[in-house]
């Protein structure tokens, strides 16, 4: 019967299942890591005025570098040289200081976007996920879609940094929703045995996406005065959205639920046995959302272009694509571990992993007081004390952090599903996934103040952010283990 799990053959409409849920979320995943490779352009672009007194700044403590420079190679005593180098060194901090104001102002535009983003999604997540309980997943999913490609492609027209956050609050409201409903698509069409393979696939598909903007990326490397044609090419999808209609029939194992008893999602996850699973599964996603949000996948592309600087303008797609790559394969590989050794051992190594992952790349050690860095061990220097030049170490980092940071979202789409019954699914899991970004978001907003405080430091702040995983080792074995039993009806 077409749309249960009771058929041992697979159909042609399974494969459209997937392959719908998989697209939407890969061009989600598309529209979502836009902003990591366009965000600076366009700020530059939006704020030029305002960032110009502090580029003119750099560019007089520049000049006077350049002067102080030869003042202390022609001076002809010791203390004309003395004088030339404090001058410099006045120079060089007044520099520093003024290209930190400026990343600054441009960091907190970004936690804003990333903030803007995660409130919609969660917003979204929570009213699409009760639409696909009330009226069906097929329709409503074809709705999210629409959404965040028409409201993404409208960014063309900003002229202002809060035009464009509010056109990514509502991009995010559709990007939120289609998660929940793919996910619940595909687990109530395919077959008990294959879903986690199916979770791996479908976590993997907004990694594609991510791909193909660092793609995109690299080939034509997004400017100041280009990056408007990259958000007016992402209401293409909308298309998606009609085909989505016109193919692909809904859900059986859905319409079954809803005969046997009304739905009412939000009331029955709040007030019965379910608010203690919605809380920790939450919990799950939070860790993980604020984990890449905070500091990962918003905040190390562009890390990546402040150190490579305007020489390397490839440098953070480079970057974006190598996170993606590893994301892919940990996407796949982080459900069916947790198919092999259970749910909650598999959630627990992905903390653990990904807090020393991160803890190499980012510096962990960098927390700490000058005198505590200075009399660590070699080995914990070497191993904690983190990265700061474009190079190839710093790329193979990036590759194993995005594989461990990543894997979270194939874990996810798994464990979820097996929370909720069939009548309150999308709403249940909607929710704990995308409710997660409200915490996400406070961790992206708490990544600009932490700029601040740290003075311009990227992987000081985002050190400080990743620590958020040791919750995550602790909550998950609070939760129950869902290893071999079967899809709640």
């Amino acid at each position: 019967m077409s749309g249960t799990l009771d058929s041992k053959r697979l159909s042609g409409t399974q494969w459209m299942v997937l392959a719908a849920a998989f697209l939407g979320w890969m061009f989600d995943g598309l529209e979502m890591g836009l902003f990591p490779i366009a965000a600076r352009p366009a700020l530059q672009d939006l704020l030029r005025e305002q960032l110009a007194p502090l580029h003119q700044a750099v560019s007089e403590s520049e000049e006077a570098i350049a002067k102080a420079q030869q003042d202390v190679e022609k001076a002809q005593s010791a203390q004309q040289r003395a004088e030339a180098q404090k001058i410099l060194q006045e120079a060089e901090k007044a520099r520093q200081e003024a290209k930190g104001r400026a990343e600054a102002q441009i960091s907190r535009w970004i936690s804003v976007f990333v903030a803007m983003f995660l409130f919609g999604a969660a917003l979204g997540g929570l009213l699409f996920g009760w639409l696909g309980d009330r009226m069906g997943r097929v329709r409503t999913m074809a709705m999210t879609i629409f959404a965040y490609s028409i409201f993404t492609g409208a960014c063309y027209f900003a002229t202002a940094p809060w035009q464009l956050a509010v056109l990514r609050f509502l991009a995010a409201l559709g990007m939120g929703g289609e998660w929940s409903l793919g996910v619940a698509l595909v687990v109530e069409y395919w077959p008990e045995k294959l879903r986690p393979l199916m979770a791996g696939i479908i976590g993997a598909a907004s990694n594609v996406g991510f791909a193909l903007v660092a793609v995109i990326a690299m080939m034509f490397h997004v400017t100041a005065d280009s990056w408007r044609w990259i958000m007016l090419a992402c209401a293409t999808p909308a298309a998606l959205a009609v085909l989505i209609l016109l193919l692909i029939p809904e859900s059986q194992r859905w319409a079954e639920s809803v005969k046997r008893t009304s739905a009412r999602p939000i009331r029955e996850i709040f007030t019965t046995r379910l608010v203690w699973p919605t809380l920790l599964a939450i919990c799950f996603a939070s860790v993980a959302l604020i984990g890449t949000w905070g500091a990962v996948s918003q905040f190390l592309p562009t890390w990546t272009d402040q150190m490579a600087g305007p020489d390397r303008p490839g440098a953070k797609g480079t970057v974006q694509l190598l996170i993606s790559i590893g994301a892919i394969a940990g996407c796949i590989a982080a459900p069916l571990a947790g198919g092999k050794i259970g749910r909650r051992p598999a959630y627990f190594g992905l903390c653990v992993c990904s807090l020393l992952a991160c803890g190499y790349l980012f510096g962990t050690l960098r927390l700490l007081s000058q005198s505590v860095q200075d009399s660590a061990p070699a080995w914990l220097a070497t191993a904690f004390g983190g990265l700061s030049s474009y190079g190839p170490q710093f790329l193979a980092a990036t590759v194993v952090v995005g594989f461990f940071t990543a894997a979270f979202y194939g874990w996810l789409p798994l464990y979820l599903p097996e929370l909720f019954p069939t009548r309150v699914r999308a709403t249940g899991q909607g929710l704990s996934f995308n409710f997660g970004r409200i915490f996400a978001a406070f961790g992206a907003l708490g990544t600009g103040q932490l700029m601040g405080f740290f003075g311009g430091s990227y992987p000081r702040a985002c050190a400080t952010i990743t620590l958020v995983y040791l919750v995550g080792m602790v909550l998950i074995w609070l939760a129950p283990e869902t290893k071999g039993k079967p899809l709640p009806d």
